[in-house]
């Protein structure tokens, strides 16, 4: 089996941060949230205060005036294109997509591009809630073989080094510049 980071790995972009800035053109009252969106950055950024999934719940809280199900439909209609033909190309029937991303924002788009198999972080798309650890770095292997116990990684495929974890239990591992890719070196 193939595995796939997401988000500038088979999707041109940050989907999270290009769905925000869908939602927020949709809905402007998400700027009434900008305050404490910047005290977080502030404090998680700037002050290494927190986790990276604390940080995120907070970013998150622009669900609340969102029609999350519509919206995210509606961004997918819009930005399928940006998903990479070099992925399109080589697309199998077992590919597994692991992601920091939230699951509710990738189940939709993998659902369209006929991919079975999602493991991204478990947000509550009505309000940003987090249940459980963001899916990244270490988090993703253990999601991983919490899934699959038995499975063996033929390809693993990440513009990243945060994936290193991943990378080390894979066969072969390749990193994603654009549409360019290259064996993976740590």
């Amino acid at each position: 089996m193939n595995v796939y980071d997401f988000d500038k790995t088979i999707y041109d972009g940050d989907s999270t941060a290009d769905f925000y800035l869908f939602a927020l053109r949709r809905h402007p009252k998400i700027m009434l949230l900008a305050p404490s969106l910047l005290a977080a950055v502030t404090r998680y950024y700037v002050f290494k205060r927190g986790s990276k999934t604390q940080f995120k719940q907070v970013m998150y809280r622009f669900l609340r005036y969102c029609d999350t199900e519509r919206d995210v439909s509606d961004f997918w209609d819009r930005n399928r294109a940006k998903i990479k033909r070099y992925y399109l190309a080589q697309q199998k029937a077992d590919d597994v997509i692991i992601s920091a991303s939230p699951e509710f924002l990738l189940k939709p788009i993998c659902k369209r591009l006929g991919i079975a198999y999602l493991i991204a972080s478990c947000v509550d798309p009505q309000n940003g809630a987090y249940s459980g650890e963001n899916c990244h770095g270490k988090e993703k292997v253990r999601r991983f073989y919490e899934k699959f116990p038995n499975a063996q990684i033929e390809e693993f495929y990440s513009d990243s080094h945060s994936d290193d974890p991943l990378a080390e239990i894979a066969q072969k591992a390749f990193l994603v510049k654009g549409e360019s890719l290259s064996a993976w070196s740590t």
